[in-house]
């Protein structure tokens, strides 16, 4: 080989890699890029989710200040409890009426053929 042709070699393989690295940099800048996207995005929900955690957490002291006592659960606890009773008394009643018309049936005989 002469040293023109050794050159030419050495030239060919230096443009090859040199190629391949230029794709490899775009590459890296392209998931180096994609990597601050993804970071500035995390960071923005963890930002809105404290954010809504705090105004949940201003929420649940609002709603138990303001609607739930033990007085108001008490005379609601009352309320459901005098309902239930109703119910069951109804229940009870439609129950004999059930019992009083099932024992003045008359039972007829099968025939059988």
């Amino acid at each position: 080989m002469t040293a023109t042709q050794l050159m030419a070699v050495v030239m060919f393989f230096m443009a090859i890699s040199g190629a391949l690295w230029g794709v490899w940099w775009r590459i890296e800048g392209r998931v180096d890029r994609a990597k601050a996207e993804a970071v500035q995005k995390a960071t923005e929900a963890a930002v809105e989710a404290a954010s809504v955690r705090a105004d949940l957490a201003a929420h649940r002291l609002h709603v138990a200040e303001q609607y739930v006592s033990k007085q108001g659960l008490r005379e609601t606890t009352d309320q459901i409890m005098e309902a239930i009773h109703g119910v069951k008394a109804a229940v009870d009643h439609m129950t004999a009426r059930v019992d009083r018309i099932v024992e003045n049936q008359v039972k007829r005989p099968t025939t059988r053929t």
